[in-house]
């Protein structure tokens, strides 16, 4: 994680006490569009160091996004490989 992805996870616990519309903050703060901004916190979310630095942050916005957009599959489409289930042994 570098300096911009801390600040992210920063702005999005503190946004809200900004006067202006939430686009126009991330334009100023950050350079970025909504639509890129969004992505990239998206990527964010996923990175084990992001849910170290900001457990509470990170588990309350990946519910939100799991919510918003669950996996029609079933399945967690987010795991890494690393994460995948081995082959039962059974």
């Amino acid at each position: 994680m570098n300096d911009t992805d801390r600040a992210i996870l920063a702005f999005e616990s503190e946004w809200w006490r900004h006067t202006g519309t939430k686009e126009r903050l991330i334009e100023e703060r950050f350079g970025l569009s909504a639509t890129r901004y969004y992505q990239r916190l998206n990527r964010l979310l996923d990175e084990p160091e992001a849910l170290d630095q900001e457990p509470a942050l990170v588990t309350r916005l990946l519910r939100v996004r799991d919510r918003r957009f669950p996996d029609p599959a079933g399945t967690d489409a987010r795991r890494t490989a690393d994460e995948e289930p081995g082959p039962s042994h059974g």
